[in-house]
């Protein structure tokens, strides 16, 4: 299995998982918490029978990759994907996020820059600012977060379950869109998870990224379910639109946040429209 280090601790390095298939201009996708590159399982074949080379990999954290102490915030994480993208020389890239793996591609390009990217992906994002502060009414309170950690913090498994049912809406998708099988698969992967990573994540939600966004320099696609839970779209793509200089959104009718999954036709049609 390959993996790339992207640092040490103590006498163990820490490494991501990754998986590398097809050829073709490369296309790196980053999934969302709390689960891994299988994630996106319904969109890989279709970028490799579209002629791309496709990489995925786990968070550190989550997963295959190792599960650290420390490391859990986006300039981490930022820094993790470039090393990633120089370890394989990556060039021409389209950077792909799901949730938060959005947080990656945007400060991936507001602090590297785009070099090595051509356009960018943002499905279901997280950004520009979920945070309700003074210059940003428009976010969620800090009480809510502090809720989320407790939660986490007190029952990891529950709290997962909790998060994975609005993930899928799994009250309105559960047994059409989402078999209880994949259902299953996803808590299995959620629990597996580094309980320091489940609770440690949390405040990185709370991260402003207004400031990654105006340095955007390539096109970049938005898709987001206007039924999302998880990372409301009045809160986060919605107003996107005048914060990046080059955008295309596509919105898609009653999707929730893992609209990849439960919507991958559409997600999938959008992908190729815009690659192309």
């Amino acid at each position: 299995m390959p993996y790339v280090k992207v640092g040490q601790e103590n006498t163990g390095p820490i490494e991501l998982y990754y998986e590398d298939h097809g050829s073709g201009r490369p296309v790196v996708m980053i999934h969302g918490y709390p689960l891994s590159g299988r994630a996106w399982d319904k969109q890989v074949p279709v970028m490799m029978d579209d002629g791309r080379r496709v990489i995925t990999y786990d968070r550190r954290g989550f997963g295959k990759s190792s599960q650290p102490a420390t490391g859990y915030d986006f300039d981490t994480f930022a820094n993790d994907l470039n090393t990633l993208m120089e370890t394989l020389d990556l060039r021409d890239v389209t950077l792909v996020g799901h949730s938060m793996g959005t947080g990656e591609v945007t400060r991936y390009l507001g602090k590297f820059g785009s070099a090595r990217v051509t356009m960018g992906v943002l499905i279901s994002p997280i950004p520009p600012f979920l945070l309700q502060a003074g210059d940003n009414p428009e976010g969620l309170p800090a009480s809510m977060f502090d809720g989320f950690m407790h939660a986490a913090r007190d029952d990891t498994s529950a709290w997962m379950k909790s998060f994975l049912d609005n993930f899928f809406n799994i009250d309105k998708y559960r047994g059409t869109l989402v078999s209880d099988q994949y259902y299953q698969t996803c808590f299995n992967i959620a629990v597996s998870a580094s309980a320091t990573a489940a609770v440690a994540c949390i405040p990185t939600w709370e991260t402003d990224f207004r400031a990654d966004l105006s340095k955007i320099n390539v096109p970049m696609l938005i898709i987001q379910g206007d039924d999302d839970r998880v990372l409301p779209y009045p809160k986060t793509g919605q107003r996107l639109p005048g914060m990046i200089k080059d955008m295309q959104m596509v919105t898609i009718d009653g999707g929730p946040h893992a609209i990849s999954w439960t919507h991958a036709d559409q997600v999938n049609a959008a992908l190729l429209k815009f690659m192309a």
